[in-house]
């Protein structure tokens, strides 16, 4: 299910980086995070979400997640962005 979520998302933000300046200017609707990425990385955006409020979604792929967003390679993080 949650795969599928963001492969119909209409605006994506890929990557660490990319996903901690979504939420930290309050883009971010929901942020995935793949499972088997490196913990040391993830963890800043996990805390981050829960500071401002962004529901975190779980998967256990970041190969599978990568490719729900429609890149080649694997995705540690991804965020679904607001629309409007």
């Amino acid at each position: 299910m949650s795969y599928e979520k963001v492969e119909r998302a209409k605006e994506l933000t890929i990557g660490i980086k990319q996903t901690m300046k979504a939420v930290e200017h309050q883009q971010a609707d929901t942020v995935f995070i793949a499972t088997d990425a490196d913990r040391r990385l993830t963890q800043k955006v996990e805390l981050l979400c829960k500071e401002k409020g962004v529901p975190v979604i779980y998967v256990d792929s970041m190969r599978r997640l990568g490719k729900a967003c429609g890149i080649e390679v694997g995705a540690a993080t991804a965020a679904i962005k607001k629309s409007g």
